[in-house]
């Protein structure tokens, strides 16, 4: 069904937000959606993600995209998250465009690509390890 849709490279984050903004509006559910709810579900769902690749190791999760019901139900909810991220973004009236860009920028500059390639851990020291 997902593939019904238009892909990533033919959607705006623009337009998801307005489909979110639409779904919340058409229900009257915005007096729900304050941030403090959002952010609550949100945690929910990003742990109800968490729960699918619970007592796997790395390799497994990286094999679930063969199974298609496991990769369907995992997409649902990624969306659930996106989705709920969607939400508390045009309640707070945040851009997230510019937010991501510049949350990467600060990222490049704390985690120099040179420094960093391949390690993953921080000493004592706030030195890569490894």
């Amino acid at each position: 069904m997902a593939d019904a849709f238009p892909g990533d490279d033919q959607t705006t984050v623009a337009e998801l937000r307005r489909n979110m903004a639409a779904f919340v509006e058409e229900r009257q559910w915005r007096h729900f959606h304050s941030p403090k709810n959002i952010s609550m579900a949100l945690a929910v769902e990003a742990a109800e993600l968490l729960e699918h690749f619970q007592w796997m190791d790395s390799e497994e999760s990286r094999r679930l995209g063969d199974d298609p019901e496991k990769l369907a139900a995992v997409a649902e909810e990624i969306a659930d998250v996106v989705g709920y991220s969607f939400a508390i973004a045009n309640e707070l009236g945040i851009d997230l465009s510019q937010t991501i860009r510049a949350k990467m920028i600060k990222n490049a500059e704390k985690y120099p690509a040179e420094q960093f390639r391949g390690k993953h851990q921080l000493g004592q020291d706030g030195k890569p390890i490894g």
